[in-house]
């Protein structure tokens, strides 16, 4: 059910919704349950959190405070879908982390699996840098890449296979401040 039809109306400038697809509540929950999770499967050693930008950083600084453990936080952004609602399927890396990554445990926080194509091409960046291992945490994960690399071994939710916004994702820099993850209509 989405919310009210005025609150709406002004949280997304008139642009409409289908249907909440995962409310503040039941995100928060799974959250705190990702942070114990990864708090216990990571007992030792250096642990550096790499959130992708933008889509993963409402996430991403929930998830860190879940995690009950010493930590570093950085950042990469690649682009990959501009203001389209389908992946181009070229990658840029447009910025790179400049945290020392070898001999630490990187957790590569991602927003949405789709393609795998941004992953795919993280993950391959990622292991030349001599880290101690390489995992990812993805909010969601919509089961549809062709060929990963690697699976993420922490994933928040099962998707649906739409164009889902809110919670940090978006449409053309549109609908991340939602509190919620939606599809769009």
């Amino acid at each position: 059910m989405l919310p009210g039809t005025s609150s709406l109306s002004r949280q997304t400038g008139g642009r409409k919704l289908a249907r909440v697809v995962f409310d503040e509540q039941t995100i928060a929950r799974r959250v705190t349950e990702l942070g114990r999770d990864i708090t216990a499967a990571y007992p030792d050693g250096e642990l550096l959190v790499l959130g992708l930008l933008k889509g993963s950083f409402i996430f991403l600084s929930d998830l860190v405070r879940r995690i009950d453990r010493p930590l570093q936080v950085d950042f990469l952004v690649a682009a990959s879908y501009g203001s389209d609602t389908i992946s181009s399927g070229s990658v840029r890396l447009l910025y790179d982390p400049e945290t020392e990554l070898r001999g630490k445990h990187i957790l590569l926080v991602e927003d949405i699996v789709d393609t795998g194509k941004t992953i795919n091409r993280l993950v391959t960046l990622m292991r030349e840098r001599d880290s101690k291992s390489l995992e990812i945490c993805a909010l969601l994960h919509k089961h549809v890449a062709e060929r990963l690399v690697l699976e993420p071994r922490f994933v928040g939710f099962d998707a649906p296979r739409s164009f889902l916004v809110g919670y940090g994702l978006d449409h053309a820099e549109n609908f991340r401040h939602l509190p919620y993850i939606a599809s769009l209509s």
